[in-house]
């Protein structure tokens, strides 16, 4: 069976899976639950083509992104190798190119939702920070225990943790390396909506449906305008970058057009892939 994607999908053939279970997304799997899902060097390397690939593949608006198994989202970088990589003599340990395994740290066109199925640790925990929306198992947890192991949460997550749930909180998340629930995270704003275990990955595909029922111009522009205003101070330095690249591409397109003929017309619109 073919995927429904122009540009093939990027081979994966160690760390993560990819299926398509609505039009317009795709669901990532990470697919190590012997180790809890951690991210080795060669699955580092798989995710970062796979976001990359998102951005560029036109018939796609929207991913989600789960862990194999029931235990664990992700428990985050692999110790082990990273160990080893500090020995006398060890095994050189590889960096992808992308800042932050291309997700941490991503910043891209298009929105990824995270469907964490349990543990949330270390990377796993920086991955939901940086994805827009994020649906949690009841039984699923949050951490960043770097500190405990003497490293540090270097993918990202701390300024933004700061602009989504303040000084203190991200401090007390941090600087403890202590767990929160998945009840305490959405209390916080980390977590969108909290469901059962089984529940999980169909409700962030729900979500990722409504995404992609909209013009993917329009999903593209306005992520961005969201984005600069969580990464930029200036409120209406933000506003006028969005204006000024993405909004000004989408008045070009002919989605709009489609939109707008479409609300005239009392119909459903006929989306084309983005230009954007």
């Amino acid at each position: 069976m073919g995927h429904p994607t122009q540009i093939p999908p990027p081979l994966t053939p160690t760390f993560l899976k990819l299926t398509f279970p609505s039009p317009r997304v795709v669901l990532v799997t990470m697919d190590r639950p012997s180790a809890m899902n951690c991210i080795n060097a060669a699955g580092a390397e798989e995710l970062s083509a796979v976001w990359t690939w998102l951005d560029e593949e036109p018939n796609l608006t929207v991913a989600v992104i789960t862990g194999a198994g029931d235990k664990a989202f992700s428990a985050g970088a692999d110790l082990k190798e990273w160990s080893q990589s500090l020995q006398p003599g060890g095994p050189e340990r590889r960096v992808t190119k992308s800042k932050g395994v291309g997700l941490s740290r991503r910043r891209g066109k298009k929105p990824v939702i995270a469907a964490v199925n349990g543990l949330a640790l270390g990377g796993g925990t920086e991955f939901a920070v940086n994805c827009d929306l994020v649906v949690a198992a009841e039984n699923a947890s949050f951490g960043l225990p770097e500190v405990t192991r003497g490293v540090a949460p270097f993918a990202g997550a701390l300024p933004r943790l700061i602009r989504s749930i303040g000084l203190q909180r991200a401090s007390e998340l941090a600087l403890t390396g202590q767990r929160i629930s998945s009840r305490q995270a959405y209390e916080w704003g980390l977590v969108n909506k909290v469901v059962s275990q089984k529940g999980v990955v169909q409700e962030a595909l729900r979500y990722a449906a409504l995404i992609a029922a909209n013009s993917p111009d329009s999903i593209i522009c306005t992520r961005a305008g969201l984005r600069e205003g969580w990464a930029k101070a200036d409120v209406e330095d933000a506003v006028q970058t969005t204006m000024d690249n993405e909004f000004a591409e989408l008045q070009k397109g002919e989605n709009i057009k489609e939109g707008l003929k479409a609300f005239a017309e009392r119909r459903e619109p006929r989306w084309k892939p983005s230009r954007l």
